[in-house]
């Protein structure tokens, strides 16, 4: 019997239906399947569809994980899923396709879901908008002349439209946090090496890279850390372990909570009057929560940051993309990747060895000073966006010039990158809106490895300013 209201529940509702007998996996899994089919035409979230691979899976025996039998989308970049292509937005990888699940793969596996397909991305997750050449734009369910964010805009337009509960997310500079900020999610950046991803996956961007969800609840996002977010053997890093599971963090009040605020931007522009109005009425609502707050920005020095990470990065996308190159078994042409990808790619090839380091040295010594800024600080808040959303094209790397992108990329998204830098976590929450409708998301970032503090925050936020009710223009 098909489950009407499925688009309403959370994964872990769902799994407790499941659970109880209530609803099978397979009419979870034709829940889901219904609406891709209802709503991709409009979205183009999801690129690879395996239904009848889903179907059967749902048929025979899971794991009995919190999700069992929920219905799950992965992201097309650097996740290895067997026998499904991994084409990471770009025509050079178009061909590729896996033989075997990744680790983490195997752990979403393991958490009881079922995966239905991959969810679209921009090219090697470039850029904060999902736009590419090969996969198409992907648009916001709340207005689809809207971007649903990047990199992992599949991944947040199809939970905001209600085709999965939660999907698989990552974020590098801000590619789990910038699409929940556009679609109106809970986007969290879990702290560096707090998911392992081996032992399939080499140690990306530094570090700045990490997987983690997008989701509805902050439920969801709390019980997947806690099924994905164990350490594995043979990992070079080990964080402090959690006081307890974070299923229990969010069923824990904050206590009075020391919080600072600020619209600071890197280039010291203001950021967009209706934004920075959302800023300032989120600062209000914590203080009548009873959390001391201050205004008062990281003070950092942002542009020797961003300067140091900029041979870290372009050395680094060289490597990957020469691993990339191994596997294609050629050199890219140029009309095979898109304008700033080839840029970025020929510039990463220029970056000595020497400079690479030494500038991974000066990032790590700055770092010291944002980490530094939380010893008075239990959280900083500030947004995600610096404006409302963008319409689709207006941050275009398939026809823009790689300088324009970058140039709108820094005025929309001035906010997310410092936290990667550092490792620590950051969760985007939908608790805005602006005057068209579209959601505004509010970035709240605690110490290193203290995701608890941002589950118990997000909780208590999600209870006295709900967003559970607010339905996207696509939906269900």
């Amino acid at each position: 019997m098909p489950i009407s209201d499925y688009s309403e529940h959370d994964g872990v509702a769902l799994g407790q239906m499941v659970a109880k007998g209530e609803v099978t996996p397979l009419e979870l899994v034709d829940a889901a399947i219904a609406r891709i089919e209802r709503h991709n035409g409009a979205l183009n979230a999801v690129v690879h569809t395996a239904f009848d691979e889903a179907r059967e899976r749902a048929k025979g025996p899971l794991p009995d994980g919190p999700f069992k039998g929920v219905p799950f989308l992965i992201k097309d970049l650097g996740m290895p899923v067997a026998g499904w292509p991994r084409t990471s937005g770009s025509k050079f990888a178009r061909h590729i396709v896996d033989a075997q699940d990744g680790g983490l793969t195997r752990r979403y596996r393991e958490a009881g879901v079922i995966p239905l397909g991959k969810t679209n991305t921009p090219e090697y997750g470039i850029t904060g908008t999902t736009e590419s050449a090969l996969l198409g734009p992907c648009r916001n369910p709340w207005n689809p002349a809207h971007i649903s964010g990047g990199s992992s805009g599949g991944a947040a337009s199809a939970v905001a439209a209600g085709i999965v509960p939660m999907a698989h997310a990552s974020d590098g500079l801000g590619s789990i946090r910038i699409p929940a900020a556009c679609c109106g999610l809970v986007g969290l950046k879990v702290n560096r090496d707090r998911v392992p991803n081996l032992p399939d996956a080499y140690d990306y961007a530094a570090g700045f890279v990490v997987d983690h969800v997008v989701t509805r609840t902050v439920r969801d996002s709390a019980v997947m850390l806690d099924a994905t977010g164990i350490p594995e053997v043979g990992s070079p890093y080990a964080l402090p372990p959690k006081a307890r599971p974070y299923a229990q963090e969010i069923e824990t009040s904050p206590g009075k909570l020391r919080i600072a605020w600020s619209s600071e931007t890197a280039n010291g522009r203001p950021i967009d009057p209706e934004i920075q109005a959302a800023l300032e009425r989120t600062a209000t609502l914590l203080k009548g929560l009873g959390h001391e707050v201050v205004e008062k920005g990281l003070g950092i020095d942002y542009r020797a940051l961003y300067a140091a990470r900029g041979p870290v990065s372009g050395a680094n996308f060289a490597g990957g993309m020469e691993r990339l190159i191994d596997e294609v078994g050629r050199e890219p042409e140029q009309d095979e990747l898109e304008p700033l990808t080839w840029a970025s790619l020929k510039g990463g090839r220029r970056v000595t060895g020497a400079q690479a380091f030494r500038a991974l040295q000066d990032l790590r010594a700055l770092n010291r000073f944002t980490l530094a800024f939380f010893e008075d600080w239990d959280v900083y808040l500030c947004p995600v966006l610096g404006t409302p959303v963008p319409e689709v094209g207006f941050i275009d790397p398939v026809n823009l010039e790689p300088k324009e992108v970058n140039r709108r990329q820094g005025k929309v998204f001035p906010f997310t990158p410092p936290m990667n830098f550092s490792g620590q976590p950051s969760i985007s929450l939908p608790l805005e809106m602006d005057s068209n409708g579209l959601p505004i998301g509010m970035m709240f970032s605690s110490r290193y490895a203290d995701e608890a503090t941002l589950f118990r925050l997000a909780a208590q936020l999600e209870k006295e300013a709900p967003w559970k009710g607010r339905r996207p223009a696509v939906w269900g």
